[in-house]
């Protein structure tokens, strides 16, 4: 397991979705699954690297929940990436409740295999 970790590298700059117009095309145009306290949107981007971002609701706790939350699913993205097929962008929503890295782990997962995103 700590090899795994050792080779997933870090969550680069270009990874990320900042721009306001690559969110809002995600959530109008995107493919969507849900589980139980989050929602994945995703579309394919013609790039050859995933890039996903972190939104949260309105009204998501204060400013240390949501940190807190955000540090975890910038986390759990980070140890799946080397797991997931090349070439979308993602918002990986999240929602109050059961907030654990374990719980944002398995919620994670379990939307991309609903997606199809994990390689094979």
């Amino acid at each position: 397991m700590e090899t795994d970790l050792l080779k997933t590298g870090r969550f680069k700059r270009e990874e990320h979705i900042k721009r306001s117009a690559d969110i809002q095309k995600l959530f109008k145009a995107g493919k969507r699954v849900s589980v139980e306290g989050a929602k994945l949107f995703y579309m394919l981007n013609d790039r050859n690297i995933n890039r996903i971002g972190f939104p949260l609701p309105r009204g998501y706790g204060n400013a240390v929940a949501r940190n807190k939350s955000k540090r975890y699913s910038r986390e759990t993205y980070r140890l799946f990436k080397s797991h997931l097929n090349i070439g979308y962008d993602m918002l990986f929503l999240v929602y109050p409740g059961n907030d654990s890295f374990h719980s944002r782990c398995e919620q994670f997962k379990t939307l991309c295999k609903k997606a199809g995103l994990l390689k094979e």
